[in-house]
């Protein structure tokens, strides 16, 4: 058996620090480089430029909000290439494309796998400025996602095999004499394991352990299961 899967479960996260996030830029045309880096860094957003793909994909990347400015149309691998690249090593950024050459084929791509946006040069400063802070909202959005499944994940990891059993049967909504007739194991001791499993997770309530093993299930695909 498997527990379902939380839909549309957030983490509320405040506005971030404009200064505290990351813009990449890659481009092939020093005054577009130059153009962003100073529109950017003049809003007081930390600005790194690449002339090339490669040039990006060797960098390191550090754990702040972030987003990729990148243009479809550079010498060498495109930006469509650099993106599908980007995913296959894991790299989840949000990408707004630019492009002055663009057709609706090219965008369709570019957002059926993920781009964040799409805008033509010449762009206004004022609508790349929006879009460019709602992208590294977003990012900040994954990233306090990502912590707190790590937190809950490693949370589980230090429940024992039988209390595992426990609260996925607890989860599929059954009473601790069901879970109890399952297992073959007396009611008091389902009801230790269930409170240990619930102190361990930190869960204040039987909603919020559920909750929190539903967040398990979505990053391990359908674990925790029950034997």
């Amino acid at each position: 058996m498997t527990l379902s899967i939380l839909i549309g479960a957030t983490v509320k996260t405040n506005k971030i620090l404009l200064s505290e996030a990351l813009v990449y830029v890659v481009d092939d045309d020093v005054s577009i480089r130059s153009g962003l880096s100073s529109l950017l860094r003049s809003e007081g957003i930390q600005v790194r430029t690449f002339e090339s793909s490669d040039a990006f994909l060797s960098t390191e990347l550090p754990d702040v909000p972030s987003c990729l400015i990148l243009d479809v149309r550079l010498r060498g691998a495109s930006g469509l290439t650099l993106q599908q690249e980007a995913l296959r090593e894991g790299i989840r950024l949000p990408i707004i494309f630019l492009t002055a050459h663009g057709d609706i084929a090219m965008s369709v791509q570019a957002m059926k796998a993920g781009a964040f946006d799409f805008l033509t040069k010449p762009f206004r400063d004022q609508h790349m400025l929006d879009t460019v802070s709602a992208a590294l909202q977003r990012d900040d959005e994954l990233r306090a996602q990502e912590r707190l499944v790590a937190d809950i994940q490693s949370k589980y990891e230090t429940l024992t095999p039988r209390e595992k059993e426990v609260v996925a049967f607890v989860a599929e909504g059954l009473m601790n004499k069901q879970i109890a007739d399952r297992m073959g194991l007396s009611e008091v001791t389902v009801k230790i394991h269930r409170a240990q499993a619930m102190r361990k997770m930190e869960a204040r309530a039987m909603p919020d352990l559920v909750r929190k093993l539903q967040r398990v299930a979505v990053q391990n695909q359908g674990a925790p299961k029950a034997r």
